[in-house]
């Protein structure tokens, strides 16, 4: 054998090797709001989310409950927009604007429903034959043609929407029923004209992205005259958050580069700004776009900007401001997570919003891993917050209505959690936390029940598809595919956190042979589990283990890691 063939053997080894080793490990990055909350948040319970988004699904679309206030849902039959019947859900319990007997029957809004839908979906229930109903197909009403905006809104129609949450003059909500259809529309697909309605929300989306040409200073924008618009209502620049959600879900449903172009349009509209100007409920998912656009299209924005301007939340003295994520203390609780009013009293924190946080952010680790253990500390400190808004989960005197807690059948939670009291009750006095809710405040004799939100309550398949508990309390799996709507093939990816200071042996467990490889320490975790196995992670750090079948072949290249030919890493 010469010496040039041993070289040549020698190269051909090396070439080998460096296309099959796996990434180094990663360099976290810290979101430093998230540093300021606990490892270890107290007091400290986890609620199985997913039997309570199954069972809030039983306790709403049930057509035949008897008592106070109750069903929770109403058929209306005025067919707007679409000449089918549809549905209504009460906001809050006992709301006097809604229900089959006022206002014909037409007041009910879309973040309602289409969060009751998604979150059924998330937890696997099909709501599209549910008992004799396609509710997937009623939802269809929210599509408003007879205004000619041609999007999903929050009601069926002008005619209601004085009456309650934003309609054409509140910018989020107009454009968060379009990113909740979309995911409705992937958890519940094969429905007619759902195809028809999506591509639609998109070419409207790409027109208005288009026309504002990276200008998003607006309260809210006309979608029929294709015109940004202002009120009293602060500038919503992250709405283009939300544009750029839809469009790169539309561009991978339907492939149309226009739709990916818009995407990564918005998203520089956003990082465009100065400063924070989160609103309400969408600037997370302009982190999630911004993640997966340089994955998977080789961009290069700015995501730390993007979390830090979610986290530390708006400052700009004509926006917002406040709006972010809460990291205190309030009582005997750590509150750490929810989002809300960072300075209102204190602070001010809503069930929905929190909820929504994580489907954004869960998945976005996937795309960039930096961020999984400020992440997965976030969650932790969030799941076990949120809790609280629920009246058998926080102590009676620390709620308004323990009284009448048993009409929520521990399915539908209060809409807020504040440090102090709203009401200036004398009961309540140097208590804190309250929880409690804004629905007395929205009209003339609301019910103190209206405290009790249906609507923020809707979405707990969210956290009821993501988390699990693991054999070691206080680490959790947290699903990262459940809410990543949109993907390309991809293994069972799953974030954990460790919060303590020593390593942690966490029990893991396969009916097929399965590998389980790290992306944030790029390196194969456990190997050849078929039944029961386990992986150790240290201490303070967070894992995204992948798991993929034994053996598979791992390649490199510049820009991902992939497991016979199925990417699980981006870099």
């Amino acid at each position: 054998m010469n010496r040039n063939y041993l070289f040549w053997i020698l190269c051909c080894f090396v070439f080998a090797s460096c296309t099959t080793q796996p990434q180094t490990a990663v360099k976290e990055l810290q979101i430093s709001r998230v540093e300021s909350m606990p490892n270890q948040p107290q007091p400290y319970k986890m609620l199985d989310w997913h039997e309570k988004a199954v069972n809030f699904d039983e306790a709403i679309f049930d057509f035949d409950a008897t008592g106070e206030f109750r069903p929770f849902i109403w058929l209306d039959n005025a067919k707007r927009n679409l000449p089918q019947t549809t549905f209504g859900l009460y906001t809050v319990i006992g709301d006097v604007r809604q229900g089959p007997n006022k206002n014909k029957g037409e007041f009910h809004e879309a973040i309602n429903s289409l969060g009751a839908l998604m979150s059924a979906g998330l937890v696997g229930i099909d709501k599209r034959d549910q008992k004799g109903y396609n509710y997937v197909k009623m939802v269809q009403n929210y599509f408003n043609t007879d205004n000619g905006w041609n999007i999903m809104m929050n009601n069926t129609c002008p005619k209601v929407a004085l009456l309650g949450g934003g309609y054409g003059r509140d910018w989020w909500y107009d454009v968060f029923p379009n990113v909740l259809y979309y995911a409705v529309s992937e958890l519940q697909p094969n429905v007619e004209g759902a195809d028809a309605i999506q591509k639609t929300i998109a070419e409207q989306f790409f027109k208005a992205d288009s026309t504002l040409n990276g200008n998003y200073d607006y309260s809210y924008f006309d979608y029929a005259e294709m015109k940004g618009k202002r009120n009293q209502i602060p500038y919503q620049q992250d709405a283009a958050a939300g544009h750029a959600y839809v469009l790169y879900s539309a561009y991978q449903k339907f492939g149309d580069p226009r739709y990916l172009e818009g995407a990564k349009s918005a998203i520089e509209a956003l990082l465009s700004q100065k400063e924070s100007r989160f609103y309400e409920v969408l600037m997370p998912f302009g982190a999630y776009v911004a993640a997966r656009l340089n994955a998977e299209q080789g961009t290069n924005y700015d995501v730390s900007k993007i979390l830090d301007w979610t986290f530390d939340g708006c400052t700009a003295e004509k926006g917002r401001t406040g709006w972010g994520i809460i990291a205190d203390r309030w009582g005997d609780y750590d509150v750490s997570g929810i989002q809300g009013s960072l300075i209102q009293d204190g602070g001010y924190g809503f069930l929905m919003n929190t909820f929504d946080m994580a489907w954004p952010l869960i998945p976005m680790v996937r795309y960039d891993q930096k961020y999984a253990r400020s992440i997965g500390k976030w969650m932790l400190n969030a799941a076990n917050s949120t809790r609280l808004f629920y009246p058998y989960e926080i102590p009676d005197g620390n709620q308004y209505l323990p009284e009448n807690k048993s009409i929520t059948r521990n399915v539908i939670a209060y809409e807020g959690l504040k440090k102090v009291d709203a009401y200036n009750t004398k009961e309540f006095k140097g208590v804190s936390p309250v929880a409690l809710g804004d629905g007395p405040n929205w009209v003339v004799s609301q019910p103190k029940l209206s405290m009790f939100s249906i609507y923020g309550s809707a979405h707990a398949g969210i956290f009821g598809s993501i988390i699990r508990k693991t054999n070691v309390e206080k680490i959790l799996q947290l699903d990262c595919l459940a809410t990543d709507f949109y993907k390309n093939e991809s293994y069972p990816t799953y974030l954990y956190f460790n919060p303590y200071d020593e390593v942690k042996k966490i029990d893991y467990s396969s009916e097929q042979g399965v590998d389980l490889y790290d992306i944030v320490s790029g390196k194969l975790v456990a190997e050849k589990i078929f039944g029961k196995g386990s992986f150790s992670i240290e201490g303070n750090k967070a894992m995204v283990v992948v798991e993929i079948p034994a053996g598979s072949k791992i390649e490199r290249s510049k820009e991902k890691v992939t497991a016979n030919g199925i990417v699980i890493s981006f870099f």
